[in-house]
């Protein structure tokens, strides 16, 4: 305890920026609380000498956790990933010997393209039915349709994906060399497929591009029991949770690679989401649990309560 106190003492600085070790002579200190100064300076060496260790052991453990996840964690999830190992440290910590490793997650900038292409003559009796409220309470209440782009050597691909509100699950997703109608029903009947929805109890949620507002779409969701909202015009926050996605897709995978064609991306894509991203990747809205943990915790709750 009192070598404690002379190391916080002669280890910190006054305000000056002179470390007091200069102004408290260790010596001085040790014969103050009568204690041996061989003694603090052994027990000085063992203290460096286990936290050193310690060091090592966390930075393997980090460059593995950002190995494991190709760069794409940042210092709160690669945090969060070695508490769920039992490795009790700080945040502080853990960026210090993520940068001594340096280790960063690089997010390269993106081409730009306009996806959403608006036909007022579709937009009529349209409702907003969400509100920017975006997170029920279950699974299938609330579902978000949105398009993103992909560049590749041979031209743009295109990626429509269908993630359920409740735990930002990617249930329908569909890559085309093109932005039709049948790219966004593709992504929507897998995840009726997958779901199998309920009669008059889920809201699918896009955005007004023409593909979402046409007549097929709207009828597909309508024959499935599904209640089609659009947010405002022109506002991206009204459809924020589906452009969440778009942003950490392009970030994690996109940007990191160049694609030379079509068949590359829909692979890539397919890893992505459906072994990474759904099951693998810790997210902080989720109590740093994957969608499918989610989900899953959500269910067992459920079959305890019945």
């Amino acid at each position: 305890m009192r070598f404690a106190f002379i190391s916080s003492i002669v280890e910190d600085q006054d305000e000056s920026g002179i470390p007091r070790r200069d102004r408290y002579p260790i010596e001085l200190m040790c014969r103050i609380l009568a204690v041996s100064r061989s003694g603090y300076y052994a027990w000085s060496n063992r203290q460096e000498s286990a936290h050193t260790q310690r060091d090592a052991e966390l930075t393997a453990e980090i460059v593995k956790i950002d190995q494991d996840h190709e760069g794409r964690y940042g210092i709160d999830r690669i945090h969060a990933e070695l508490a769920k190992a039992g490795h009790a440290t700080s945040q502080r910590r853990v960026r210090r010997l993520a940068r001594a490793a340096g280790l960063r997650c690089v997010h390269p900038a993106a081409r730009r393209k306009n996806t959403t292409m608006q036909d007022p003559a579709n937009n009529r009796g349209l409702l907003d039915l969400v509100e920017r409220d975006f997170f029920p309470d279950a699974p299938n209440e609330i579902w978000y349709g949105d398009v993103t782009y992909i560049w590749t050597l041979a031209g743009w691909a295109y990626l429509a994906t269908v993630i359920d509100g409740f735990s930002r699950q990617v249930i329908g997703w569909a890559v085309a060399d093109h932005m039709r109608e049948e790219l966004v029903l593709d992504a929507l009947r897998m995840a009726i497929a997958r779901r199998r929805p309920a009669q008059g109890q889920t809201v699918m949620h896009t955005d007004r591009g023409s593909v979402y507002t046409g007549r097929a779409f709207r009828d597909l969701c309508l024959d499935h029991g599904m209640l089609p909202s659009v947010g405002n015009t022109g506002i991206c926050f009204d459809n924020a949770a589906a452009e969440s996605f778009n942003a950490l897709y392009k970030k994690e995978l996109i940007h990191l690679s160049i694609w030379s064609e079509l068949k590359q991306v829909r692979a890539a894509t397919f890893e992505y989401i459906e072994t990474y991203y759904n099951r693998t990747r810790i997210q902080r809205q989720l109590g740093y649990l994957s969608p499918s943990q989610y989900e899953s915790i959500f269910d067992n709750k459920l079959a305890l309560a019945a």
